[in-house]
């Protein structure tokens, strides 16, 4: 299960899904409003929703998107630290956690790495199979969690077909016989 977390400091994404085989399947999404107001109980917010997430649904992994640099340091400031809040809700459980760029979803979910909203909500319900469109948030939070399901499928796949080519080598360097570095 892969916990998918769009980060900001007045909403924040989050969306849950299943890969199962060659299938993908929705489980929840919904958007963490903070409000306004003064900033570090805003954090203390996302920490809390996403431990409570965490608790009701258990994922194996997290994928959170990347900071992008912004015109306003203040606003790049912010969203860092809504993400940092987000990371230590899932670490209290040791959940891995993986980062991709806004590019590189809008790449894995659309194929084209400047697609705007409407094209990743858009695409999110087709892969999903859903009745309707999530919100931006939910939506960008699935199409995170989208992109590391494919990610991580195709680094599984590329392994094992590295393992079966090389098996020897493969085995040797794990086990640390070989002083020799095992380069592909």
């Amino acid at each position: 299960m892969i916990l998918g977390i769009d980060p900001g400091s007045l909403k924040t994404g989050y969306g849950l899904i299943e890969s199962i085989g060659n299938k993908l399947h929705f489980l929840e999404c919904g958007t963490i409003k903070t409000g306004g107001g003064a900033f570090p109980p805003r954090l203390k917010i996302i920490f809390n929703d996403i431990q409570s997430i965490v608790q009701q649904w258990s994922p194996d992994e997290m994928a959170i998107e990347s900071v992008f640099l912004s015109r306003n340091p203040d606003s790049a400031l912010k969203l860092g630290q809504a993400r940092g809040a987000a990371i230590c809700a899932v670490m209290v459980d040791n959940i891995p956690v993986s980062e991709y760029t806004a590019n590189q979803v809008k790449q894995a979910i659309v194929g084209r790495g400047h697609a705007d909203k409407s094209q990743v909500q858009h695409m999110v319900k087709i892969l999903l199979n859903l009745n309707e469109q999530p919100q931006e948030d939910a939506a960008d939070a699935l199409a995170i969690a989208l992109c590391h399901a494919n990610t991580r499928k195709t680094m599984l796949e590329l392994e094992a077909k590295s393992t079966q080519r090389y098996p020897a080598e493969v085995l040797s360097a794990i086990r640390g016989r070989r002083k020799k570095r095992f380069t592909l």
